[in-house]
């Protein structure tokens, strides 16, 4: 579903479905909600994030991104609360298991990629660490600002390689017994938010070609960095999955 970037004064002035995205690369939350309202055929305008803005800030609430804004309702800026939002503003097709047990499935696997701690936080905080080090990773301002704002610590820096090699781990395995199964998806045998929070997160370690997911040369290279046991745990079929999800399903090239 095409959308269209306005001003933060439009956007603050609008009625409908708003959301204030991070510009210039494809953050994974952003793109998972994007993804979202594409599948779902929700009519929706976007506003990048200005970090100085105060009209912003005071607006969403945060110097963040996404934050979802409908209407006059509470901003949104949480994956969990913009899929819910999403699925009551187009209950169809819905992107949540209707088996309860696939549901709590769906959710956990979901936490699991989106939620903090989960691969997107990791592999920030994996990210910011090699930066510090010299070692790749986010430029070393972009670096310590994030640092500050995600609780880095030189410990937690270093556990983050871990846990993104674990969590790589346990989604290759579950699309493999889903495909010995006879799905190509992570939850049933229909599309989920789950496949959509896959295929975006991939971008933090492998982005799109230039063609698909144009970003300036720096910020490519910070989300490629990869050192030995995460490349080893990034399996083919994650890849194979994300590249299946964006010729079938999300939008291609992005628009950052």
């Amino acid at each position: 579903m095409p959308f269209e970037y306005v001003s933060i004064d439009e956007a603050i002035a609008r009625r409908g479905l708003r959301m204030v995205v991070v510009g210039s690369v494809p953050s994974p939350w952003g793109e998972a909600a994007k993804g979202i309202f594409h599948i779902k055929g929700i009519d929706w305008v976007a506003v990048r994030l200005v970090y100085d803005s105060e009209p912003l800030r005071a607006w969403a609430g945060q110097r963040s991104g996404p934050v979802a804004i409908y209407d006059d309702e509470r901003p949104r800026p949480g994956w969990a609360e913009i899929l819910l939002l999403a699925e009551r503003l187009a209950p169809t097709p819905s992107l949540l298991p209707q088996d309860a047990g696939e549901r709590a499935l769906a959710f956990g696997l979901a936490h699991e990629i989106c939620g903090e701690d989960g691969l997107g936080w990791a592999r920030r905080l994996q990210l910011i660490h090699a930066g510090l080090q010299n070692a790749g990773g986010f430029a070393p301002r972009v670096a310590t600002y994030l640092a500050k704002k995600y609780g880095y610590s030189p410990e937690t820096g270093s556990a983050a390689g871990g846990r993104v090699t674990a969590l790589l781990g346990m989604l290759a395995a579950r699309l493999k017994a889903q495909r010995a199964a006879g799905s190509r998806f992570y939850v049933g045998n229909a599309l989920s938010m789950v496949d959509i929070y896959s295929a975006t997160f991939m971008a933090l370690l492998s982005p799109l070609p230039q063609a698909q997911c144009a970003m300036d040369a720096g910020s490519r290279a910070a989300m490629e960095t990869l050192d030995a046991a995460t490349e080893a745990a990034l399996d083919p079929m994650l890849l194979e999955h994300r590249d299946m999800m964006y010729s079938e399903r999300l939008e291609s090239p992005l628009s950052l």
